[in-house]
Order: structure tokens, then sequence, then C-alpha cells
């Protein structure tokens, strides 16, 4: 996994008794608790934003007690703009994914769904490329990353933005490949996201971001979020922001990639998995009715209690180790995901947690529900040490943790992880100048080539170089140059895209099929052309 974005590492008192506590000297003691802990958590992001200073902005939401204690923004929406506050948009992706789950969890209130119903009872043309799992998937396993797809498959259908539509996208789906066994490993999985957005549209009458925003966001007061990006108005919106190079993608100096959230993220198609453009202050909405399992201010319920407490109901293993050592004082013993969560031990408690990651953000959402708190961290660049510095630091001042400098430790791990990023360029430019000629005149691997997922690839003649060119990832396209013998190389004329290698494969003296890898060890998984087999029409 790239070390790049954190994407890749990547979530009741009774009435008797509250009677009975000392109403005005305990609020009054709880009421200065938080203020304490507002201004603690306050300074850290300071200290961070100082220690990072080419982050253009940050945004925190910090919830205490079902009350949001703060929302504030720091930095700029774009160098050299405006400042960000607690009203600016920013993409926060995959935090998407437990809202679409909590959707399930209503329709499941209301006896229209089951968790472990086959997917196929709402969506009687679901189908795979392992037919013996056609009747077997259910409505839990498209939310818990355990079919078996490999790690993003089938992302390259809208990431980068892609002109597909979810029925495209569907009908896409029996063709991606499952290269894992059935509910064995864990395998990051947006693809599956889609699906479910699928069910909850055809079991409400709606489209899934109807139904969140009328079930889930109107009654929640969330008037400033919105479900899908397209709708995000750049004026109140922090911009993304990215390092294009040289050498490679994630370094050099960091610049605006984007006037818009939608010229880098439109997830529209796939808006279940992570369309989400929300603010601060509405968030902390969200991480207290979380925090709440489910219950509103006005003692209503969105969802109830025990649908509350499957979504944190762990389904398969993420990772697990031995432990916290000294250098690493948060490793948990064993992170799983559960249903749109993540839940993991941290220090000795529980953690439920679930990042986004899109171009020009990264983003996170932290639930300690032994503290009865939660926060959530938004950026408007791809910063990863950042925003561990940001996770950490401030899941350390909630638990009253000490003695670990986690601004420190993600300074030292961005030098060294920028010194093997440079070294890897200096080795691939290396291995290019050294390698062997290409077997053939290039103009033999022109032509369509088609893989059964995708769709189709073409590599021309245009304006005497060879061109390649994805046929629905506009961005996807550029010259391609020699490699080392049947191996070329793009330079996609968007450099805010992941160049790739592609290697064909020749019989009887002409290429037959076709294979491509990113040219960066850093590229995001989504980048998931890798998965693509290409023969030739």
């Amino acid at each position: 996994m790239s070390i790049r974005l954190t994407r890749r590492a990547a979530l009741v008192s009774s009435v008797a008794a509250a009677a009975a506590l000392p109403s005005r000297g305990w609020a009054q003691a709880a009421a200065n608790d938080s203020a304490a802990l507002a201004d603690q958590v306050d300074a850290y992001v300071r200290r961070v934003m100082a220690a990072f200073p080419d982050q253009p902005a940050v945004s925190v939401a910090l919830v205490k007690g079902g009350a949001a204690v703060l929302t504030r923004g720091y930095g700029v929406r774009a160098i050299g703009g405006a400042a960000v506050d607690e009203h600016t948009l920013f993409a926060i992706a995959s935090n998407t994914k437990a809202v679409t789950c909590a959707a399930l969890a209503i329709l499941i209130d209301e006896g229209k769904v089951k968790w472990d119903e086959p997917v196929r009872t709402y969506l009687p043309g679901f189908s795979l490329s392992k037919p013996e799992l056609n009747d077997m998937v259910t409505v839990r396993d498209l939310v818990s990353h355990r079919i078996g797809f490999g790690l993003g498959a089938g992302d390259l259908l809208f990431w980068p933005n892609s002109d597909r539509t979810r029925a495209e996208i569907m009908a896409a789906v029996p063709h991606v490949p499952i290269e894992d066994t059935f509910r064995t490993s864990y395998h990051y999985c947006n693809l599956m996201f889609v699906v479910a957005g699928e069910v909850v549209a055809a079991v409400s009458g709606m489209a899934w971001e109807d139904f969140v925003q009328t079930r889930i966001l109107d009654r929640l007061g969330m008037s400033e979020t919105l479900p899908l990006m397209t709708a995000a108005d750049p004026a109140k919106s922090a911009l993304p922001h990215g390092r294009l190079g040289p050498p490679l993608r994630y370094q050099g100096e960091m610049q605006t990639i984007g006037r818009s959230i939608q010229e880098v993220w439109n997830w529209s198609s796939a808006g279940a998995a992570g369309g989400f453009v929300t603010t601060p202050g509405d968030w902390a909405k969200w991480i207290a009715v979380q925090l709440a399992r489910g219950r509103l201010p006005d003692g209503t319920r969105l969802y109830s209690e025990a649908r509350a407490n499957e979504m944190w109901r762990p389904n398969i293993l993420v990772s697990n180790s031995a432990g916290p050592t000294a250098e690493l004082p948060g490793r948990a013993i064993a992170s799983t995901y559960a249903t749109g969560w993540q839940v993991q031990d941290y220090r000795g408690e529980r953690m439920i947690t679930h990042g986004g990651g899109a171009p020009g953000y990264v983003s996170g959402t932290v639930l300690i529900p032994g503290r009865d708190a939660g926060f959530s961290y938004f950026t408007n660049a791809e910063e990863s040490f950042l925003t561990r510095a940001l996770r950490s630091g401030i899941t350390d001042i909630v638990m009253g943790k000490t003695g670990f400098d986690w601004i420190a430790d993600g300074a030292r791990l961005k030098a060294e992880g920028d010194a093997k990023s440079v070294a890897a360029a200096a080795e691939i430019d290396a291995k290019q100048a050294a390698g062997a000629a290409p077997s053939l005149p290039l103009s033999a691997y022109r032509g369509t080539w088609r893989d059964p997922w995708y769709g189709d690839v073409v590599i021309e003649a245009r304006d005497l170089v060879l061109w390649l060119t994805f046929s629905r990832t506009p961005s996807l396209q550029g010259p391609l140059e020699p490699y080392d013998g049947d191996t070329l190389r793009t330079r996609f004329t968007d450099r805010r895209e992941e160049d790739l290698f592609i290697t064909f494969t020749l019989e009887n003296g002409a290429p037959v099929a076709a294979t491509m890898k990113a040219v960066s060890p850093d590229a995001d998984f989504s980048y998931d052309y890798h998965d693509l087999r290409l023969t030739r029409v």
C-alpha cells in the first residue's frame, strides 16, 4: 500500500438516572471540561498546521456529551485565497459509506431489507464473475469488503472521473474479476457500495441521494451537506490541492489542482461509496447521532439501537498484531471492518473510525464511545502524515494520553517517504535509459484493446507519436514512449493522473494481449488499470 493517501491505509441514561444527578454543578463541570478539551484540540490543530506549512486548510469538528464543542476551519480555501470557516465545504469521500449503511439500517427497521438476505432478493439481476456466489452474497457482504474482490477492484469505472452512469457500472459488475475466496479476507471495495446504494434505491423507490437527503440529512438538519459533489458551489468549497511532481505525483510544490471539487472528484455514479460534501458544523450532527446510537436530540430515532449495535459489530478481520509498542503506541491488536465502519482497539479502548481520500482531499471520522466523544478532520490536500498526526493526536487528547509526539513522528516519516520516492523515481528513469528497444515498430502496437469490465483502450498515431486513450476516462490519455522491450510508458497530459506501464504479449510476431501497472510505487489503489486484461479487437 502507498503511504501517500490514507485511502490506502488506508470509523443511555434513563430518565430516572439523569434526574438523580446533581444537574447544576455536574452540567457546569461538564461544560468546563468540554471547553478545556476544545481549547486543547484547537491548540493542537494549530501546531499541526505550523509543522506542515504547505497544508492549505484543515477543518475540525469535535463532539462531546452529545454537543459540538468545536467546529472550526483553519487556513485557506486555496493558496492565496480566502479563509475557510465552519461552513466551508470539503469532499469527504469514503466517510459516506457509513451514511449508506445508515440508510440500509432505516430500511431494515421498516422491515424492507435484511442484512443477511441475498442481494438478489432486492436486485434480481445481480450477478458476479463467480456465478456460484450469485445467490450467496448478502446485503451485509456488500458493505463489509469480504466478497473476495481485489483491493479497489472496478474503481476504474469511476476513478478518475468517468462518464459512466450507475446502470453502466452495474452492467460491468458481472465482469469484474474476483481473486479471493468468499468471506475469508478483507479487500477494500468501493464497487459493492455502489450496489448497496442500488439496493436502497430499489427498495425505497428513490435514488440513493434522494433517500439520504430526505431520510437522513433533512431529519438531522444537515442543511449544508450535499450527497453529491456536483452541486458544490466552488465559492463555498475548499479547493483541492496536491503535488504533481517532479519527479513523481505527491512530490514537488503544493499547488491547487482544481477550480472546484467536482473537477477532480465526480463520483455521482458511485455516490453511495464516496459522494458526500459537507462542513464541520454539519458533520458534528452526524457524529452526535452516531454516538447516541441513532437517537436524535428530540428523542425520536433515525434508526434503532439494535441497528446501531449491528453497524459497529465486526464482520471481517482487517489486520492483527502483537499490539502497541513504544514506537507504535496506537497499533491495534485487532483491526476489523464492521458495516461502513472500521472497529479496532486503540490504547486499550474501542475506536470506531473511517477515512476518506479523494484527489486533493483526505479526511476522517473517529468515534470513541467509551468517552462519549468523536471528531472529524477534513483537509484539502493529500498530506497523509498530517492527517495521521490529526487522527492520533486528537484521539490521545480526548483519551487523556500523553508521551508521544505524533507531529514530530509524522514529519520524520514524511522525510523518509519522500527520500524513498525520489530514489524510486531515479531508478525508474535509469531503467528506461538502459531499456531495450521495442521488439516491433511502434506502429505495430496500434489498435483497439478491450477488457470485458472496463471496455476499450485505444492506441493510435497522433502528431507523429503513439497516443493512448481510455475510452471512458477522459483524463487518461497521452503519448506512449518506449521503456523496456515490449513495455511502453505513458506521459498523461493531465499531470494529476498516474502514468502507467503497458506490457504487450506477442504471438507469431504480433501483439495480442496487454497488461498495465502504475509507474509510481505511490499510486493510489483506485488506479486499478493493473486489473485489466486487454486483448486486441
